[in-house]
């Protein structure tokens, strides 16, 4: 029977009962003082509350994204542009380990979704660990299930959107950056092979490197302008890892690779807010040798949402941009199989109503025609869920938030779920062509 079958009461049972029924808590009057750490950690992200619906509105909605989940179909175009992927993770013993790199918005960023994706793969094909890991906690809406990141506050963050710096970010378009002795970066992981990525830079600093608090090698981040790389071979088990600034020139770092000698590393590349054509920002020079290293097998591209609601939008140019964004990223990694996910259903507040985002349907559409011209794949999100309108159904089902744009944990582990079942259907189609091929030669 399908997984997709159960998945759905399995996921709700995770919402607690609370979120429907509970009222609202006057917050003290009193301010608390806090004991602040050197550390930034993981901040609290605001999420929308789940929307209140009677039990009965929940269970017609929970049954009816069900019933369109565990539906025979498929919103998977082009998937023969999968073919050098799918004929990678059918040859583990051959390539070592194997590494998927997932750009977008925050519904990539919160790893909800990526994570369901990554632990469906890495059971199947092996656990390759967390892979490419952005450094330190860059911001608020970024977060990794398998990995920990912190950084002290003399960091800067570069590449957010609304930041407009060189460009020079790396693999992820985030970097941190500090000017300023004791400051550190440290990561909490499990892998056997270790890397730091940083940016090599005339009269660039020095960093200690630690291993749970115990030093065992230097970093000299000084040289031509490049993308620099420091190795290490971590003990068994899991570790922190950190680099701690040991003068006041400038220190800037991409991220931590965290991987092991084979298996599937999918890679969480999301920021907030980000738009596809952020990535045209993006230091070319730096962000090739960057790909070269990380050498990807298949690369995930899902923005849109904040495209479609933007009031700047024009189809000409939406179109150039995308199809540029397809075009650096098919010369930077020549051999990678491309994905493209289309946005989700999403509804806006305007004078009291819902109103769907105002270029959806446009945005959907141009991604579509530059994935086919472009020799990628593409996933259609919006009617995998049901097509226009059903976010509301979603958000009865307690699956999608109470802004109608993102998705609850339970909602996107249901989206990576059913991404990863129609992978899986023409992975399994391209086996059986292949098997039916050779022995017909």
């Amino acid at each position: 029977m399908r997984k997709l079958a159960f998945i759905l009461p399995l996921l709700l049972a995770t919402i607690p009962a609370s979120a429907a029924t509970a009222t609202p808590v006057k917050k003290a009057t009193k301010p608390v003082k806090k004991k602040v750490s050197r550390k930034v950690a993981h901040k609290k992200r605001y999420r929308p509350p789940v929307v209140a619906v009677s039990p009965q509105v929940r269970h017609v909605a929970v049954q009816a994204v069900s019933a369109r989940a565990t539906r025979p179909m498929t919103s998977l175009e082009g998937a023969g542009a999968l073919v050098p992927f799918f004929e990678q993770i059918s040859r583990p013993s051959e390539t070592g380990s194997l590494h998927i790199l997932h750009y977008g918005d925050s519904h990539t960023a919160s790893d909800d979704w990526a994570a369901e994706m990554r632990q469906s793969l890495q059971a199947k094909f092996g656990a390759g660990g967390p892979g490419f890991i952005l450094a330190g906690h860059p911001f608020a809406g970024y977060r990794r299930f398998d990995s920990r990141g912190y950084n002290s506050r003399g960091w800067y963050t570069d590449g957010l959107v609304g930041r407009q710096g060189d460009g020079i970010y790396g693999l992820s378009g985030v970097s941190l950056t500090a000017q300023s002795a004791g400051q550190t970066v440290s990561l909490v992981a499990e892998a056997e092979q270790l890397e730091l990525h940083y940016l090599q830079q005339p009269a660039g600093g020095q960093l200690e490197f630690a291993v749970d608090g115990i030093p065992v090698g230097a970093i000299d981040t000084a040289g031509d302008l490049s993308s620099g790389i420091y190795r290490y071979t971590p003990p068994a088990g899991s570790h922190e890892y950190s680099v701690t600034t040991s003068s006041d020139a400038p220190v800037r770092l991409f991220g931590w690779v965290a991987q092991n000698h084979s298996g599937i590393t999918y890679e969480t590349l999301g920021i907030n807010g980000a738009k596809a054509g952020l990535m045209l920002d993006w230091n070319q020079s730096i962000l090739a040798g960057e790909m070269v290293a990380r050498d990807p097998a298949l690369i995930v591209v899902a923005y849109g949402t904040n495209e479609a609601l933007s009031r700047s939008w024009t189809q000409a140019e939406y179109r150039r941009a995308f199809s540029e964004v397809i075009h650096r990223l098919r010369a930077d990694a020549p051999v990678a199989s491309i994905l493209i996910v289309g946005p989700p259903d999403c509804l806006f507040r305007y004078r009291g109503r819902r109103l769907p985002f105002p270029h959806l349907d446009d945005v959907i559409d141009i991604q579509r025609q530059v994935a086919l011209e472009n020799g990628c794949a593409f996933w259609d999100w919006r009617s995998r869920m049901g097509g226009p309108g059903s976010v509301r159904e979603w958000v009865q089902a307690g699956l999608s938030q109470g802004d109608y744009v993102h998705f609850t944990g339970a909602g996107y582990r249901l989206v990576g779920d059913m991404l990863i079942e129609e992978l899986m259907d023409q992975y399994n189609r391209f086996l059986a062509v292949r098997a039916e091929a050779t022995n017909g030669q």
